[in-house]
């Protein structure tokens, strides 16, 4: 692009794809971009949420990415040499098969974000790797700079780049260094005020499972809570951390709020320290605001902190039902939910099949028009604020079950998905039912799908069936109230008395 365009876009923003200063016909002849030494590179390119489900829309594979809340593209090998590809990238006409919806990784380069040789500031700088940048005026470079360095000032880059801290590299000494970028680490150093933690990733599934299975916490009592897809659906909303000392794993979260726990510290360690140190750590964090607590504390770690300096404050609670119940519906208790599901197999022809990928579209379609049936309801507030989030959970559900250990099912009438349903297996005799939606237009739908679901999961070997809590809609207890439950599971937040 020649630099007069350059200039007649002043004004960039990330709505629009960056102004690319290297021409594109120097950029086809290149031997340097979207290729790389090996499979893991450090400097593959870096994909937000976002970009993750743009480039997916043009054709790449979501296995590509290991993260769907932001990661690295996986390389492909480069038939042609001992080297690897970007896959969006054809060798055989040196462009990118993305172009026009490239990761704002790509957009910036060679201008390349990195921190400091000391690790204090991030700096932006000048690559060059390129073999342009070798070529090209310094005024020209320092121009285009500038440009790119405001648009690094605004509140939506720096919210996007907190968000995606992996967006900033490591210290590379052929990068030449054109400008410091404190307020972008301020704000990083404030998403990340310990370097201890470590951004929740789906590849940290693992650790965290075994944490889990050390927290002794109770079989078929055990809070839906207890599972790391419960919080990784919504790592697009919140920010989720994560830190190990001494053996104990401590899941941090960040909202607009402030810092807190979303989960007791889990590990071997006596529960009353490892707390301590939690909210040490958040009274820190959050400069004694009152927002630092602990959530979704079980009874039973309740009673093991016993005469520490907490106050306590209840959740609502998880919904624990016999799976043997709800795969029979039998008897007058359960008389209404059984009519409904005959009316569904009388009249509706619903049929049901495992979730696929390819489903992905019809449950974007399905989830809005269920949504909009819920907004023309007697939602409250609450209510419509919880489903404005929800959409991006139910996204990354899609796109990701199947890593995440998800079993999800579609419910179809006349080739139109109608509803659909995921869940996982919470501990060994308990299936957790994480997500359910189906088209109210459709009288029992809802009702069939869900004693479906238990049956399939009775089938699978589970005893009970956790429907999670009622998040304080009324109408949402009234429903799972009427499945008859077997127990509630009692759910606590701890926070530190206030002086």
């Amino acid at each position: 692009m020649a630099l007069d365009q350059l200039e007649s876009k002043s004004h960039v923003s990330l709505s629009d794809p960056l102004p690319q200063f290297v021409p594109g016909s120097v950029c086809v002849q290149c031997d340097v971009c979207c290729r790389f030494p090996e499979s893991d590179s450090f400097l593959r390119p870096y994909f937000t949420r976002d970009e993750i489900g743009a480039a997916v829309e043009q054709g790449l594979s979501p296995a590509l990415f290991m993260d769907p809340a932001g990661s690295q593209i996986a390389l492909v090998k480069d038939a042609e040499s001992e080297g690897y590809l970007c896959p969006a990238f054809d060798p055989v006409t040196s462009r990118c098969g993305i172009y026009d919806h490239r990761p704002l990784d790509c957009q910036l380069y060679p201008l390349a974000l990195m921190w400091s040789a000391d690790g204090s500031q991030v700096e932006v700088g000048w690559d060059t790797k390129c073999p342009f940048m070798r070529e090209a005026v310094p005024g020209e470079i320092h121009r285009h700079a500038e440009r790119i360095h405001a648009l690094l000032q605004r509140e939506t880059t720096l919210r996007l780049l907190a968000n995606n801290p992996r967006l900033i590299g490591r210290f590379q000494e052929d990068v030449i260094v054109l400008a410091s970028l404190p307020e972008l680490t301020d704000r990083l150093r404030l998403h990340q005020p310990d370097p201890r933690l470590r951004p929740l990733r789906l590849e940290d599934a693992p650790r965290m499972k075994q944490a889990l299975e050390r927290s002794e916490c109770p079989g078929h009592e055990a809070l839906a809570a207890y599972a790391f897809v419960y919080h990784y659906i919504w790592a697009t909303t919140l920010s989720y951390w994560w830190m190990e000392r001494d053996g104990v794993f401590f899941l941090f979260a960040h909202s607009p709020d402030g810092w807190f726990m979303p989960l007791p510290p889990l590990g071997p360690r006596p529960l009353g320290e490892s707390v301590e140190e939690g909210l040490a750590d958040l009274h820190r964090w959050n400069h004694g605001s009152p927002v630092s607590r602990i959530e979704n504390v079980t009874d039973q770690q309740k009673a093991r902190l016993a005469g520490s300096h907490l106050q306590w404050s209840d959740k609502s609670p998880d919904y624990l039902y016999r799976a043997d119940s709800l795969a029979q519906l039998a008897g007058d208790s359960y008389k209404s939910q059984r009519a409904l599901c005959n009316r569904v197999e009388r009249t509706a022809s619903v049929t049901l099949r495992p979730y696929a990928v390819a489903d992905q579209p019809a449950c974007r379609d399905l989830f809005r028009r269920w949504a909009s049936q819920k907004r023309e309801g007697t939602l409250d507030v609450m209510g419509r604020y919880l489903l404005e989030d929800a959409e991006a959970a139910h996204e990354l559900i899609w796109a990701f079950g199947n890593r995440l250990g998800l079993v999800g099912t579609v419910a179809c009438a006349q080739d139109q998905v109608m509803g659909y349903t995921f869940g996982y297996r919470l501990t060994p005799e308990t299936f957790a039912v994480l997500v359910e939606v189906a088209d109210r237009s459709v009288p029992g739908l809802a009702q069939y799908l869900f004693r479906e679901t238990c049956r399939a999961a009775r089938h699978g070997g589970a005893e009970y069936i956790n429907a999670m809590d009622d998040a304080g809609l009324p109408g949402l207890r009234a429903a799972k109230q009427a499945y008859h439950p077997v127990a509630t599971i009692k759910s606590w937040i701890a926070s530190p008395l206030q002086p």
